[in-house]
Formats: structure tokens, sequence, C-alpha cells
């Protein structure tokens, strides 16, 4: 008789088969959820940068609002400080002319054109107080927009903290199934 050759073939149990085919769905799944969080990671940090130049835009909207009102006050104090000068100038002028008064009688036509000159003097100081009041009226309004626009930005950066409390709660919920992995086949 002929022997035959024998070529052994290893026989590979199937329950080890099915269990290494599972653990290679596992990981699969694992690496597909790893790469959907840093997805998400990746989107929620562009969205806090956006977040954040939006913040920086309107930071810088703001200080330039109120620059241009400081511009407009010291502008106003100028002209303030101008108009009181000349006040000075006509009241020097107006002493002068009482202390002539006594002297002469007959310069009272000049004395009455420099009360009018004083008066419009006055009107003039009158309308820079009205604009004062206006433009401090204005600083209200605009430090009342500061305002709200530092509470946009408080609700803003208490919505982006939740996001990010919400996130972690996520992260520990989704790698619980890789932890129990490691429980059953630990890595030396």
């Amino acid at each position: 008789m002929a022997e035959q050759p024998h070529n052994p073939t290893p026989q590979v149990d199937p329950k080890l088969l099915r269990a290494a085919r599972s653990f290679e769905a596992i990981l699969f799944s694992q690496i597909g959820i790893q790469e959907k969080l840093s997805n998400d990671l990746k989107n929620a940090i562009r969205f806090g940068m956006v977040i954040l130049g939006l913040i920086a835009v309107s930071i810088l909207v703001l200080l330039l609002t109120l620059s241009s009102q400081i511009n407009r006050i010291s502008a106003v104090v100028q002209d303030m400080n101008h108009n009181f000068t000349q006040v000075t100038a006509q009241m020097d002028s107006i002493s002068a002319s009482i202390d002539s008064m006594a002297v002469r009688m007959a310069l009272l036509r000049a004395v009455d054109e420099e009360t009018d000159l004083m008066r419009r003097q006055m009107v003039t100081i009158d309308e820079d107080v009205s604009r004062m009041g206006e433009t401090i009226a204005s600083m209200r309004t605009h430090m009342t927009e500061v305002r709200q626009a530092v509470e946009n930005m408080a609700v803003t950066i208490s919505r982006m903290d939740d996001q990010v409390q919400m996130m972690a709660a996520d992260m520990q919920h989704m790698a619980k199934p890789a932890r129990t992995l490691n429980k059953f086949f630990p890595i030396p």
C-alpha cells in the first residue's frame, strides 16, 4: 500500500476565531468613537475660537466708541475753558468800566454794550453746558451698551462652559466600554 502524504492543517478553534473577530470589531468601534470625539473636539475648538474672535471684535468696538466719546468730552472741556477765559476777560473789562464810571458818567453807553457782550457770552456758556448734558447722556447710553455687551459675553462664556461640561460627561460615558475592555484584556 502506498502512503499518502499527510498535510496537517492547523485547526482553529471556532470560539477563539469568534473572540478574535469580536475583539477586532470592538477595536474598530473604539477607533470610530475616537475619530468622532476628535472631530467634535476640533469643531468645539473652532467654535470657541470664533466666539473669542467675536468677543475681541466687540471689545475693540467698545474701546473705539469710548475713545471717540473721550475726544468729544475733551473738545467740549477745551471749548468751555476757552469760554471761561473769554468770560474772565470780559469780567475784567466790566470791572474797568465800573471804575471808570465813577469818573465819567458819560460812558454809560459803553457799559451797556459790555453788559450785552457778557449776556451773549453767558448764552454761549449756556449752550456749551447744554451740549455737555447731551454728551453725558450719550455716554450713559454707551455705558449701557457696554454693560449689555459684557453681560452677553458672560452668557456666552457660561454657554461655552456648559458645552465643555457636557463634552466631559460624554467623554466619560463613551470611555466606559474601553475601560471595561481593559479590565477583561489588560495591556501589560
